[in-house]
């Protein structure tokens, strides 16, 4: 098998694919000799969110270029995009934003609308329907107004007659998809208005199409000593202010799909508004291409604390691309599949998800090797969190890229709330940002339960302390080690669990695909050196502001934390760096 045709098998030969027959049931063949299984999906919107750009190039991506030919497109239709599709169906994934949230005017123009218009007409047949991310200034951008006031008629009426545009060519259009007022993206706020006057002008465009609005709900501003607190604070005062068909997308946490973060509280905060959940499937913080971290765990532990009940839909950023595999990383085809899976039925174990791939993707192995493959799956998100940032620390990486560590990071005239130093708060007397109601009082945004558990310092679970308390170096843990001790402890588990899964996959040798087998063993090696840089650099730098002695048990490979904060990768968010680079800085 080769790498390219993984996930031809993995989503194409063995699943016998049925579209949507509009009663929410999909249909699928796991192998030849499988009975056909039916199942209604948890979700009515199950939804992948592509950050492509129209140049080609993709936000965060790592697998490639786009998969969407723009320049080619409506006149030539890559068949690949039917393997999309039926990949995409096969795992209940219905939806299908085509382009950036960091939206460019020029998708709503007629000349991209005819484009997207043939991508429609490939994804139908198989229950699939696409939605546009758009820029809330295109009226000024593409149609000639001086202003994106939602309340003025005139950009109702323009976006009411894009709309009739957009349904005369794709009639089962989903809708948009909309960040606002976030990062440098233009909104209703620079008009005075809310979120809510903004959502609901264009809700009322979509409407007598039956189309939606999906609002991104990820907002900060330099308003609040607590970054984390920003969208409860904008949102929760919206609540039930919305229009009937807006959609609140969440992403899990308050921050930024951080390794592990806790829920974040505006999915207690917003009672009588649509939610759905937004996941990162593309390893943005978690190693790009180069790591194996499989995510349905990441996925469950969120729904440990929010009920899947009160979502309307799930979406996922894609880690899509036009590489051979799709993915990069061919692991990372396990990412797209556990966010399907998942989407169709939360309550899906990680362990079963990670079986149903394997079993797909490496029908050659024998049972004892699948195991294998299984136990390197479900050990690897726990592995990352440890040798990245263990016990609730969290947006300590590189600056722009976000790709190796540096806690030390210090940009001229970057936001405080961009750099690590706000997140991790490392002092000559401990560690940790101080959310409770001492703090920045973040916890009062939780309900009750939740809230009280992680207000006290020892009530809170060991993997959220950091997050929600700045803990002393020395205090005393549950086990009776030191909070020092115990980090550094992390850090080296977490090196140790890598080894432990190159390890395991060296056993491989021989019994699945050699391509596949050489390519994962290859990355597991920059994953194995990325470990311990996170270690080194990490301990080292924190080192610094307690003087405290490194225990034994860390064997530190780096000497000197002048050399680790001298590396520059000088890559583009677009990318992740290859392994020369790297070896390059190391």
């Amino acid at each position: 098998m080769k790498p390219m045709m993984a996930l031809a098998i993995l989503l194409g030969s063995l699943l016998t694919v049925m579209a949507d027959n509009g009663s929410g049931l999909w249909l699928r063949n796991l192998d030849a000799n499988a009975a056909l299984q039916h199942g209604a999906p948890a979700y009515p919107l199950r939804l992948l969110n592509h950050w492509d750009n129209l140049d080609g190039t993709i936000e965060r991506g790592y697998a490639g270029s786009s998969i969407w030919e723009w320049d080619q497109l409506p006149d030539s239709v890559n068949l690949r995009y039917q393997e999309y599709a039926r990949a995409n169906a096969s795992i209940g994934i219905n939806g299908v934003v085509l382009n950036n949230v960091n939206a460019s005017p020029q998708i709503l123009t007629s000349e991209y609308l005819a484009k997207v218009k043939a991508l429609a007409d490939v994804m139908r047949p198989y229950g699939i329907k696409v939605y546009l991310s758009v820029n809330f200034a295109s009226p000024m951008a593409i149609g000639g107004l001086d202003t994106a006031d939602p309340l003025e008629p005139a950009v109702m009426n323009w976006w009411s007659k894009k709309a009739d545009e957009i349904y005369a060519l794709i009639p089962d259009f989903g809708g948009f998809l909309v960040k606002a007022n976030s990062e440098g993206q233009p909104g209703p706020c620079d008009f005075g208005r809310t979120h809510a006057d903004g959502a609901n002008m264009l809700a009322a465009a979509m409407a007598p199409h039956g189309g939606i609005v999906i609002w991104r709900a990820f907002v900060y501003s330099p308003t609040d000593a607590d970054r984390a607190k920003q969208a409860y604070l904008e949102f929760v005062p919206l609540d039930g202010q919305f229009a009937d068909n807006v959609i609140i997308q969440i992403k899990n946490g308050p921050i930024d799909f951080q390794p592990r973060e806790p829920y974040s509280p505006l999915f207690d905060g917003l009672k009588h508004t649509p939610m759905m959940v937004e996941f990162q499937i593309t390893q943005e913080y978690l190693g790009a291409s180069n790591h194996l971290v499989y995510l349905a765990p990441l996925y469950k532990e969120f729904f440990k604390y929010v009920d899947p009940k009160s979502l309307v839909g799930m979406a996922g950023v894609a880690n899509i691309g036009n590489q051979p595999n799709w993915t990069g990383h061919p692991f990372a085809q396990a990412n797209w599949f556990a966010f399907g899976r998942l989407a169709n039925d939360p309550t899906l174990s990680s362990d079963s998800i990670a079986r149903e791939w394997v079993g797909l993707t490496f029908p050659e192995a024998n049972q004892e090797a699948k195991n294998t493959i299984v136990e390197i799956m479900m050990r690897s998100r726990e592995a990352c969190v440890d040798y990245m940032m263990p016990m609730g620390l969290h947006h300590i990486f590189a600056f722009g890229h976000h790709y190796g560590p540096e806690p030390w990071c210090d940009v001229s005239g970057a936001r405080e709330d961009w750099l690590p130093r706000y997140y991790h708060r490392a002092d000559s007397l401990g560690l940790g940002f101080d959310r409770s109601s001492a703090g920045s009082n973040a916890v009062a945004q939780y309900r009750e339960d939740f809230a009280q558990k992680v207000e006290n310092i020892d009530s809170c679970p060991d993997e959220l302390l950091l997050w929600f308390h700045h803990v002393p170096w020395t205090k005393k843990m549950a086990d009776g080690n030191t909070l020092w001790e115990n980090l550094c402890r992390h850090y080296q588990h977490g090196v140790d669990e890598v080894d432990a899964m190159a390890e395991q996959w060296q056993n491989l040798n021989g019994q699945i695909d050699p391509e596949i087998f050489a390519d994962v063993a290859d990355r597991l090696e920059v994953q194995q050196a990325d470990a311990r840089w996170w270690r080194d650099a990490c301990i080292l730098y924190f080192n610094q502001y307690n003087l405290l002695p490194i225990p034994s048990f860390v064997q530190i490979d780096h000497n000197s934390l002048t050399k680790l904060m001298n590396i520059n990768l000088k890559i583009s968010n677009f990318e992740a760096p290859n392994r020369e680079l790297l070896d390059s800085v190391r």
